[in-house]
């Protein structure tokens, strides 16, 4: 598989093997339980929902035990990770990046959680549409937040992980899109952390 950018092949390749390894268990399903039935309790009983960059599937995880007869979608650059998702009953997989993937049907909920902030920031605009494009109603955007773009260093590596409003982004891009709830989890939660998250919950209106 040939990828575009460097961002790609780093999460196609040996390290997202590696992450997969770190990012595991029982306690990462329960903060993510805990995180979407606080998300999910503004929103329509979703029937489908897609997530960008689902990983092994830990939110998928957690939105299975919220919802158990969600049908699922995910789209997954990492092919070992992208196997492991076949333990749901009712999933597409999409094995490829997040920047070729073309929309062929729309979901009540379209999820990205921890991967914008791991696209190459040139390539965003294109994230943008395939959320906005795959979302019947809802599209929830979690990640680092900060208010203008900057590159951090990620585990000793440069141009890996990057900053800024997503959210405010695709309000901007899309008018028919309005905030509909925001909020924080702090890395130090006394029950159920998550790594200093910030999530917004957009609907889409269309006439």
């Amino acid at each position: 598989m040939t990828f575009k950018t460097e961002q790609e092949n780093f999460w196609a390749g040996e390290f997202g093997d590696e992450y997969q390894l770190r990012n595991q268990g029982a306690k990462t399903v329960a903060a993510n339980v805990a995180l979407f039935s606080k998300i999910l309790s503004q929103v329509n009983k979703p029937n489908a929902i897609i997530e960008f960059g689902a990983n092994i599937g830990l939110n998928l995880d957690a939105l299975s035990i919220l919802l158990p007869e969600i049908e699922l979608a995910a789209i997954e650059i990492n092919k070992n990770a992208a196997e492991k998702l076949s333990r749901f009953d009712k999933i597409d997989v999409f094995n490829e990046s997040i920047l070729e993937y073309q929309p062929q049907k729309t979901y009540d909920l379209a999820l990205i959680k921890g991967v914008l902030i791991h696209i190459n920031p040139d390539e965003l605009e294109k994230v943008y549409e395939r959320l906005y494009l795959s979302s019947h109603q809802y599209i929830c955007i979690a990640e680092y937040y900060n208010p203008t773009p900057m590159s951090v260093s990620y585990r000793g590596h440069q141009e890996r992980l990057f900053k800024r409003d997503f959210a405010g982004e695709m309000l901007d891009k899309y008018p028919d899109l309005t905030l509909v709830d925001y909020g924080f989890v702090y890395h130090r939660d006394n029950n159920f952390p998550q790594d200093d998250t910030t999530w917004f919950l957009l609907e889409k209106h269309v006439k």
